[in-house]
Parts: C-alpha cells; structure tokens; sequence
C-alpha cells in the first residue's frame, strides 16, 4: 500500500466514484443539495475547495468513496461534474478480493443494506445514484444534529445509531412523522440502552 498526503488531490466526476456503502438517507442528501444551492451562489470554487471527498485507489485505478456519500450524490444531482477527491490510499496493486478485504479490515466498508443486512462486496451499488434509501440514515442524522448524541470519529457512527433505532422505531413512524421519530429517538437515544454506541451522550445510572 502507498500512503499518500493530502496534496494528492484529483478532479473526478462524482458518477465516477465507486460507493464503499450500500444506503444513504435521502432527506440527508436532499438538506445538502438545499446547502449547496445556499453555498454555492456565489463561491461555488470555495466550497468545493472546502469539502474534498476521501478515496482508496482500487484495482483498475477506480476512485473508491470512503466517507461523505450523501454529499457525493448530492452534488451528482445537482448537475455538477467535477468535485476534489483526496486519495489516502493507492491500493490499485491489489487484487479485487484482496483489496474488499483490505478495505474491511480499516473500517473503510460498510456493505449494510436497507434493512440492517450485509451482503458480499459484489452487491455493492457501482456508482453514487445506485445507493438505496435508509429512512433510520436519515433519522440517525438528524438525531446527531439535535444533540441525541455527539460527532465522533469512529467509522460508521451514524449507521451505528440507524440501526440501533431500526430495531425500536417502526418504519411507518420514520416514514410519515419525522417529529414524532425524532422525539422517541432523542428518548432512546438518553437511556442506559444505548450507552454503548458511539458518541451517547446520556446519563449512566452507576
């Protein structure tokens, strides 16, 4: 493997990225098109130089997306063509098993679909506009932004939630009441049940 700075910088069409996950939450992706569309007005140029996109070279020199998949097909759909990816890593010498089985050894895969399912790396979506809806995603994220729980740097936090509430929340509430999910998430999110995800910002009872 080569390590790579973070000068080494590349202009890639957001389509070409390949997805390391399988779901995104689409009210996520549809509040950062509405933060492009307010950013973007007159600095386009600035925040694109402010938000690079993490990739792992793969076999065949394919750009491999390892975090900020909502932003990705967010700027995918609406209509831009270039975006600054950050190369971490040049894995491109590697064989495609090997290098899935690379990825999932540093937390950079998260091949979970929809229901909370994992499947093998060849189920994984090609391109940015083929990642499903996960409506928990969705909740998961706004929980964090209402102080549920905080940002943390471990991979995969706010799947971690997602599927912690996929497991208490049923999906029609999710679906058609999001104050209603956010209220019973914020409620689970302060009990000693989930004191042991990343980022519980709750009470402990000892």
């Amino acid at each position: 493997m080569k390590a790579l700075s973070t000068a080494y910088l590349h202009t890639v069409d957001p389509i070409a990225l390949r997805p390391t996950q399988m779901t995104v939450g689409m009210k996520e992706v549809q509040r950062k098109r509405h933060d492009w569309r307010e950013d973007s007005q007159s600095k386009e140029v600035n925040f694109l130089g402010h938000h690079l996109l993490p990739c792992v070279l793969g076999p065949k020199k394919r750009y491999h997306l390892i975090d900020n998949h909502h932003l990705a097909l967010a700027l995918h759909l609406e209509g831009v063509t270039a975006v600054l990816v950050n190369v971490v890593a040049d894995l491109s010498g590697m064989e495609k098993d090997e290098f899935f089985t690379h990825l999932d050894n540093r937390n950079w895969l998260h091949p979970y679909d929809a229901e909370g399912l994992r499947h093998p790396h060849r189920d994984l979506p090609k391109t940015v506009s083929g990642m499903a809806d996960d409506p928990y995603r969705s909740l998961s994220g706004a929980l964090r932004r209402a102080g549920g729980y905080a940002k943390v740097e471990t991979p995969f936090t706010e799947f971690l939630w997602a599927d912690y509430m996929r497991r208490r929340i049923d999906p029609e509430t999710v679906a058609k009441d999001d104050a209603k999910a956010l209220q019973k998430a914020l409620a689970l999110a302060k009990s000693t049940t989930s004191q042991f995800l990343p980022g519980w910002a709750g009470v402990s009872e000892s």
